[in-house]
C-alpha cells in the first residue's frame, strides 16, 4: 500500500512564510513521519520551468520594493482589497508573469501531493487548480487578517491571531468553524530549547552580561531605518549593546562593520545568523519593522518598538502586538526612536508593562495542534488508506 505524499512547498517572500512552513514540517514528521511520504522544497527555485522560477523572483523583488517604498506596499495591499478575491488573484497569478499559473499549477501536478500544506497564497493557487486528483489543500496565513491572496480556495484555512479569525468569520461567509481553524502562532520549533533567561543567553552569546541590549532587525532583506539607527546609537556614550542583523545583505552589514564606535557601546553587525532567536531571547528591547518576527521578541518576554509599516499587512500585525498582546510600541522618527531607548536604559521598569504581556502571551506560540490538525483532515480525506497504514503498523 502506498503512502500518501504530503508535500510542504516553501516560498521566499521575506521569512515570514518559510519559518512557520519549517516548523509545523517539523513537528508533523516527527509525530506522523513513518505514516506519509513528505516532501520539502524550495518550489520556485527548485522549479525547472523558467516562467514559474520568473514568479518566484517577482514575489522577491516586490517584498523588497514594499520595504523600500512603503507607499507602493500600501497601494499594492489596499488595491487588492478593492477588487477583491477573484479579480486580485487574477492580476496576481495571470498577469505578472504571464502563463506563470499554468506552468505553476503543472509543476505542482508532477510532484503528484496528495494533500499541499501551504504557508503562502501562490503554492495553494497551483494546488487548487489542478483538475484531476485534486489534493487536499490546506493553507496556513501567518498574518494577523485574510487579506484577499489567501482567500482564493482552500479545504481547510488557519490562522493564529484571535481577531483576525473573527474578522474573517464575517466577512467571508465561505468560511465557518468547520474549514477555518485558530491555531497557535507557528513560531520556530528552536525557540523551546533556548532559555528564556537572557542573562544566560548572554553569557553563551559572549556579550556583556549588564549592558541595555536591544536587536536590531528590518526584515530579511534589512531595508528600513536599521542603517540609520545604527549610525546614530553607537555614536552614542551608553552602556549599550547593539545586535544589528541585516538578514540577506550582507553589503550592508559589510558597511556596519566600518562604524566607529564608542568605547561604551558593544556593537554586533550580523547578516545570516544561525543562533537569531538567542539574541532576541539575550535582549531587553528589539527595534525593526512589523511583520512576522515581532512574534519572536514576544515568544521570549521581549518588547518590541515597531519603526516601519511597509503594507496593509504589516500594520495590521502591528496593531494585533500593539493593541491586543500589549508587547509592542510603534514610533518611526528615528529621533523619537533614541530618545525612547536612552529613556528605557535610565528607566527599565518603563518596559515592565510589556514584557509582561508579552510573558502572558507565551501560550499562544507552537506548531503541534496545527501538525494534529493536518492529520486529522487526512484521515477525513483519505480514510482507506489510513485505515491500510494503521492495520500494516498493527
Amino acid at each position: 500500500m502506498r503512502k500518501i505524499r504530503v508535500l510542504f512547498p516553501e516560498v521566499e517572500a521575506g521569512l515570514g512564510h518559510i519559518m512557520p512552513l519549517r516548523a509545523v514540517r517539523e513537528v508533523f514528521e516527527n509525530k506522523y513521519g513513518n505514516k506519509f511520504e513528505i516532501i520539502t522544497m524550495n518550489f520556485f527555485a527548485e522549479a525547472e520551468n523558467k516562467r514559474v522560477q520568473k514568479f518566484g523572483e517577482f514575489l522577491i523583488r516586490e517584498i523588497q520594493k514594499y520595504n523600500e517604498y512603503p507607499l507602493l506596499g500600501y497601494f499594492a495591499t489596499i488595491n487588492m482589497e478593492f477588487w477583491g478575491v477573484r479579480l486580485s488573484n487574477w492580476g496576481t497569478m495571470q498577469f505578472m508573469v504571464p502563463f506563470s499559473d499554468i506552468q505553476g499549477t503543472k509543476y505542482m501536478k508532477s510532484l503528484k501531493p496528495d494533500v499541499v500544506f501551504s504557508t503562502h497564497w501562490a503554492t495553494n493557487y497551483y494546488a487548487e487548480h489542478i483538475k484531476k486528483n485534486k489534493p487536499l489543500t490546506i493553507l496556513y496565513c501567518p498574518d494577523a487578517s485574510m487579506n484577499t491572496l489567501f482567500m482564493y480556495g482552500s479545504d481547510l484555512y488557519l490562522i493564529s491571531m484571535q481577531g483576525g479569525y473573527e474578522k474573517a468569520l464575517k466577512q467571508y461567509k465561505k468560511l465557518n468553524e468547520n474549514n477555518f481553524k485558530l491555531v497557535p502562532f507557528l513560531i520556530r520549533n528552536e525557540a523551546f530549547t533556548i532559555p528564556q533567561d537572557k542573562y544566560e543567553n548572554r553569557k553563551n552569546l559572549n556579550l556583556p552580561r549588564d549592558n541595555f541590549t536591544i536587536v536590531i532587525a528590518e526584515g530579511g532583506y534589512g531595508i528600513g531605518k536599521l542603517q540609520e539607527l545604527c549610525e546614530r546609537l553607537t555614536k552614542e556614550h551608553l552602556n549599550l549593546t547593539i545586535i544589528a542583523v541585516t538578514g540577506k545583505n550582507p553589503e550592508l552589514c559589510e558597511y556596519l562593520k566600518t562604524l566607529e564606535v564608542t568605547e561604551e557601546v558593544t556593537f554586533v553587525p550580523l547578516s545570516y545568523t544561525d543562533r537569531m532567536l538567542e539574541y532576541i531571547a539575550s535582549a531587553d528591547l528589539f527595534l525593526g519593522k512589523s511583520g512576522n518576527i515581532i512574534a519572536e521578541p514576544t515568544f521570549f518576554g521581549v518588547p518590541s518598538i515597531i519603526t516601519k509599516f511597509a503594507t496593509t499587512i504589516e500594520e495590521n500585525i502591528g496593531d494585533h502586538y500593539i493593541n491586543h498582546v500589549g508587547s509592542a510600541m510603534v514610533e518611526f522618527e528615528t529621533d523619537k526612536i533614541i530618545e525612547m531607548v536612552k529613556d528605557f536604559i535610565v528607566h527599565p521598569e518603563k518596559l515592565f508593562p510589556y514584557q509582561e504581556a508579552a510573558r502572558m502571551y507565551h501560550q499562544h506560540f507552537g506548531a503541534e495542534k496545527t501538525a494534529d490538525i493536518i492529520y486529522e483532515a487526512i484521515k477525513k480525506k483519505y480514510p482507506t488508506l489510513m485505515i491500510n497504514d494503521e492495520e500494516e503498523e498493527d
